[in-house]
C-alpha cells in the first residue's frame, strides 16, 4: 500500500503541474507510472489516468476562466467534436494488443516543451479575436475530431495536441489556449474514464483515489501560478514542465 500511494502519489504531482501549466492529459505521466511500477493493465491505467483528468481540469478551467483566459464558446465546438470521438478512440483502443497502449505519442510531450522554450507563443487576445466566426468554427471541429480520437485511443496526447493545435493553427495566445484546453478535457476525460471503466472493468479503487486526489492538488497550484505570471514566464514554466515530464516518460517507456 505505501508504495502504490508513494507511485500515484508522484505520478499526481507530474500530472497536475502538466494540466494545471499547459493542459495536459493526466495519461501522459500516470499511464507509464502505474504500468511501469505498479503493474497495472496499461488499459485500466489509462481509464485511472482519465479519471484523475476529470476534477484537476475542471479546477484548472475553473481557475482560468475566473482570470477571463478561457474560451467558452469555440470551447464547446471543438468539446463536442472531441466527445464523440473519444467513444470511438476508446473502443478502437479495446481491440488493441496491451502493448500497444500509450506509445503513440511518447515524444510529443518533450519536443512541445522544447518548442515553448526556444519559440514562445507570444500572440495576443487582440490578435487571436481577429479571425472570422466561420473559420474558427471550421477550426475548432476539425481540431475536436482529431484531438478526441487520440485521447480515447491512448489517453495520452490529447491535451498535449490540443494545445499544439490550439496555439499553432487557432492562434490562441498561451493562457487562453491552456484555459480552453483544461476546459474541454475536463468532459474529455470524464468521457474517455466511464468509458474505460465500461469496457474494462472497475479499477484499482486506492490507485484511482490516490491518483485523483494528488493530480487535483498539484492542477490547482500549477493553475493559480500561471494566471499571474506573465506570457514569458508561463511560456518558459511550461516549457521546462513539458520537457522534464516528456523526458522521464521517455526514459520510462523505454528503459
Amino acid at each position: 500500500m505505501t508504495v502504490k500511494f508513494i507511485v500515484c502519489f508522484l505520478a499526481g504531482i507530474g500530472a497536475g503541474l502538466g494540466t494545471g501549466f499547459a493542459g495536459m492529459s493526466a495519461a501522459a505521466v500516470i499511464s507509464p507510472m502505474l504500468v511501469t511500477f505498479l503493474g497495472l493493465p496499461a488499459y485500466e491505467a489509462v481509464g485511472i489516468a482519465l479519471a484523475s483528468d476529470v476534477l484537476a481540469s475542471a479546477v484548472s478551467a475553473y481557475t482560468y476562466g475566473k482570470n477571463r483566459n478561457l474560451d467558452i464558446k469555440n470551447g464547446l465546438v471543438m468539446m463536442a467534436a472531441v466527445l464523440a470521438f473519444t467513444l470511438v478512440g476508446s473502443f478502437a483502443a479495446s481491440l488493441l494488443p496491451n502493448t500497444t497502449m500509450g506509445n503513440v505519442s511518447v515524444f510529443m510531450t518533450f519536443f512541445l516543451g522544447i518548442k515553448f522554450i526556444v519559440k514562445p507563443v507570444m500572440t495576443t487576445k487582440e490578435a487571436m479575436n481577429t479571425v472570422s466566426r466561420r473559420k474558427r468554427f471550421i477550426q475548432s471541429a476539425f481540431s475536436g475530431m482529431v484531438v478526441g480520437f487520440i485521447c480515447g485511443f491512448v489517453g495520452a496526447g490529447g491535451g498535449m495536441m490540443m494545445l499544439l493545435l490550439l496555439t499553432g493553427v487557432l492562434g490562441y495566445e498561451l493562457k487562453t489556449a491552456v484555459g480552453t484546453s483544461v476546459f474541454i478535457m475536463a468532459f474529455t476525460a470524464l468521457t474517455g474514464a466511464a468509458s474505460h471503466f465500461v469496457i474494462g472493468g472497475a479499477p484499482d479503487l486506492w490507485c484511482l483515489i490516490f491518483c485523483v486526489l494528488s493530480t487535483l492538488l498539484w492542477a490547482r497550484i500549477a493553475a493559480r501560478f500561471a494566471n499571474k505570471a506573465s506570457a514569458v514566464t508561463l511560456n518558459r514554466a511550461t516549457g521546462v514542465v513539458l520537457t522534464v515530464l516528456g523526458a522521464a516518460i521517455c526514459i520510462m517507456n523505454f528503459s
